[in-house]
């Protein structure tokens, strides 16, 4: 590791001249921080950003991320394998010209086709079928053609039967064990060395997302055909499990490094949009939990979380001027009592929302002492060089001029957006403090007795009450408590057998290495990480036989690259938090199972080293070229290659699938640290509060509602010169985040108060979610619990199969084993 002090390590900083010139180089250096503080200045110019949160993004966008660049010459293929077999099978015809009958005859030929012992021809059917699902676009005049048949021709696959076919060619392309040892045989792998499998999986792809798309206008055939595959994909079918376990199989071969030429996006994407399928979206998701209500006999929603964020408004990120910079080189405040004017300068001037350790870093070159951080399933606890920047001292405001204090009154909000909720503890906690304040004793958990107690502290707990809020999560985890308590008198728990709780069973003896699996490779997509020689290698379905030998082409796969990347971050994000929100709805202890394990795999510092950079360059990044994106690039010739075709994008102020995923990440960590003291330490510990709230310079509502979430749970142990230096983020805390009465998240006085160790919470999480696994899933036969048929008629007259042989030995060994022993009654009597 390179030492930070040594003279190589700092020499491209401004002040690195060599200890004699140390004076001569301060001028450079307040240049260097004037045009550092000009560039964050601009770069925090964001517009409020038009971003509408959802299950994915469009449907062509979705299509067009299926595929890299580096594939497009494969279309061409594709169509000249579909043309060569269609001529040889109908005579001067296309393919939309043929009557559905015939589309159908046709079809049924190629799957019979596919069954041949040639890869080669094989691989040219396979090429086929691909081509009618990517929309015959030879015949299509425009791309809105061309995504109508492509949805047209995927709906007529799936019901001759395609996907079935395909599932059994992807099986043995996961066992071809020819194709993995080739592969680990190569220096570098290319996109060559994934060619079927990247075949198989497109066509799998395109009938999932153009069948899972629902639309008024889909006949009653498709409505039928879309519910029997989800159905067909959710459960185990002819005794093989769930598709998407496959998937995840997958996943963890190529991250054991035993088949690193499986094309690793288009796996990720599959299985995310599987997952999102058979289970359901988001707004699914607030289906299933008003049902899920119901039936529990709670009561309903107040609001729907989806909407209240939608009508959420940004608020305005920290302001930036050029003196605030210029205060760190200033002359001391003493030597400028007497000039009164530039202290009336720097007051007015300064109306910053937080000033605490905004000095933008990481606009500048990166720090040499910055080492790659290990993979996430290495087991180190702690950021890498990048989070050692942030150990910075707060520069303390001046107060506030009365104009800042006006305006700030104008732009007060009428009403706050969430309505404040209460946990049954925190009423517990609150009568129990009373009590002890007023009484002397404790009542334990009874909330009613108010006897003996003041008047305010009666209304007091009216107000809790009337806003107690009960949720799933409580109810599931009270019968834990009772079936574990009570286990016979309560019987056995009857499971309903929904699409999430059959992948809950599938993935549970192998899910800490998905978890693993899946961070390894989110890391290995990180901007923020370098490539390592012994790291994953992602790039295997995106890096052509042929590197680039030309300036453009080289930008060309650069743009390629990183675009794979960010596609990559995106799958994983959202499969994630859909995994997380789904196995919580299901059962409390599942959602607690999968959110440990990936605790324990560095989840949360992987997280943050993502959000460790300018996240508003990420977000804006213009990694792709539309006229190369499906299905353009097969309506239009592909122009010439250059500077100016690279460069034309698209127009959008942001990049949507960037944006999805941050906001994604963000809802991830939230969900792993909420009411998790533990882990909310980790969050200061790993100093995530300059970095959260470098991401609030994005003015868009929804992601800077889940930044101020996380910033609120650890405001209290940030001290209170932090609070003091961030009142503005304070300020919109109060105004975006729920209210939890009782809570004294801006204050921290019961810090002392509160137990420091951490491992036992964990600990005791990790019995209960053990209790919970073995009671449902682990039934041994010999369990002490299991009933016993204590009944004579019924044990004799049970039906035994017995071997043939046994028949025709019958009478021998009746005279053998009975007439000819004899029965000595009085030993029976006396044993007995």
């Amino acid at each position: 590791m390179e030492d930070p002090a040594a003279p190589g390590a700092g020499s491209s900083s401004p002040n690195s001249n060599g200890g004699g010139k140390g004076k001569q180089a301060a001028p450079k250096g307040r240049e260097a921080f004037r045009s550092q503080r000009r560039e964050s200045e601009g770069s925090v110019d964001c517009p409020t950003l038009e971003f509408e949160y959802g299950d994915a993004d469009g449907h062509a966008a979705e299509l067009s991320e299926l595929y890299s660049y580096t594939e497009n010459l494969e279309f061409t293929t594709n169509r000249r394998c579909f043309e060569e077999d269609f001529k040889t099978q109908v005579q001067a015809k296309e393919w939309l010209e043929l009557e559905e009958d015939a589309q159908k005859a046709y079809v049924m030929g190629l799957l019979d086709r596919l069954e041949v012992v040639s890869r080669e021809q094989r691989l040219k059917v396979a090429r086929a079928v691909l081509y009618l699902a990517q929309g015959t676009f030879g015949e299509c005049d425009s791309e809105v053609d061309v995504l109508h048949w492509s949805r047209y021709n995927c709906f007529l696959l799936y019901q001759m039967g395609t996907f079935s076919a395909f599932l059994e060619l992807l099986h043995m392309e996961i066992d071809n064990s020819q194709a993995c040892s080739s592969a680990l045989r190569k220096p570098a792998i290319s996109i060559a060395d994934s060619t079927e499998l990247r075949v198989l999986l497109s066509v799998m792809y395109l009938l999932v997302e153009n069948i899972r798309l629902e639309r008024e206008t889909d006949s009653c055939q498709w409505r039928t055909a879309r519910e029997t595959f989800r159905t067909e994909l959710s459960f185990s079918m002819h005794n093989e499990e769930p598709f998407a376990l496959l998937l995840f199989s997958m996943v963890t071969k190529f991250c054991s490094g035993l088949a690193p030429h499986f094309p690793i996006k288009k796996v990720l994407l599959l299985l995310w949009k599987v997952v999102m399928f058979t289970l359901g979206g988001f707004e699914h998701l607030q289906v299933l939990k008003v049902q899920k209500r119901a039936e529990l006999g709670l009561p309903p929603l107040t609001e729907d979380s989806i909407q209240v964020v939608k009508s959420m408004r940004a608020a305005s990120p920290p302001s930036y001027t050029l003196d605030l910079g210029e205060s760190q080189l200033a002359p001391p405040p003493s030597k400028l009592r007497g000039r009164r004017g530039s202290r009336r300068q720097l007051l007015t001037k300064q109306d910053s929302l937080d000033i605490y350790n905004e000095r933008d870093l990481f606009k500048t070159e990166e720090p040499a002492t910055e080492e790659e951080e290990e993979s996430a399933g290495d087991g180190e606890r702690t950021l890498d060089g990048e989070l050692d920047l942030l150990e910075q001292d707060p520069l303390v405001p001046p107060p506030p001029s009365q104009a800042s204090l006006s305006a700030d009154r104008v732009a007060f909000p009428k009403g706050l957006p969430w309505a404040p909720k209460v946990r049954q503890k925190d009423i517990e906690h609150f009568l129990e403090m009373s009590r002890n304040k007023f009484i002397g004793f404790t009542l334990g958990q009874d909330t009613d007795t108010l006897v003996g107690l003041p008047r305010p502290i009666h209304e007091s707990v009216k107000t809790l009450k009337q806003h107690k809020y009960v949720s799933i999560a409580d109810v599931q985890i009270k019968n834990e408590e009772d079936l574990e308590k009570c286990p016979m008198s309560l019987g056995e728990e009857v499971v309903p057998e929904t699409p999430c709780e059959i992948l809950y069973q599938g993935m549970l003896c192998s899910l800490p290495q998905y978890m693993i699996a899946l961070l390894k490779i989110l890391l290995a997509a990180a901007p923020t990480s370098k490539a390592k020689t012994d790291s994953i290698n992602i790039l295997a379905d995106v890096l052509p036989e042929e590197m680039p030998i030309t300036v453009l082409q080289s930008m060309k796969l650069g743009i390629d690259v990183n675009r794979h990347k960010e596609i990559i971050v995106k799958s994983i994000s959202a499969l994630l938090l859909l995994l997380l929100k789904h196995f919580r709805l299901n059962h409390i202890y599942q959602f607690e199972y999968v959110s440990q394990h990936l605790v324990f795999a560095n989840c949360i510092p992987l997280i943050l080293k993502f959000f460790n950079q300018n996240i508003l360059s990420y977000i804006t990044a213009k990694n792709s070229i539309s006229v190369l994106d499906y299905p353009c690039c097969t309506i239009q010739d592909l122009p010439e290659l250059t500077t100016e075709s690279l460069e034309a994008g698209d127009n959008n102020q942001f990049c949507w699938r960037n944006l999805f995923s941050c906001i994604n990440l963000l809802r991830l960590l939230n969900k792993l640290t909420k009411w998790k003291h533990s882990r909310t330490m980790m969050l200061v510990v790993f100093k995530s509060a300059p970095i959260l709230k470098r991401a609030l310079k994005v003015k868009q509502a929804m992601l800077q509602l889940y930044v101020l979430k996380l910033l609120k749970i650890q405001t209290k142990y940030l001290g209170r010169q932090w609070r003091k230096s961030n009142m503005k983020t304070m300020s919109a805390i109060y105004q975006k985040v729920r209210h939890r009465m009782n809570d004294d998240w801006a204050y921290g006085n019961d810090i002392d108060a509160r137990p420091w160790d951490f491992q036992a919470e964990e600990c005791t999480l990790r019995a209960n979610i053990e209790a919970f696994n073995s009671r449902r899933y682990d039934k041994p036969q010999d369990s002490e619990f299991s009933p016993v048929d204590n009944c004579l008629q019924s044990v004799l007259g049970q039906r035994l199969d017995l071997p043939e042989d046994f028949h025709y030995s019958y009478e021998l060994w009746l005279e053998r084993e009975v007439f000819s022993q004899p029965i000595c009654w009085e030993e029976l009597l006396q044993n007995h």
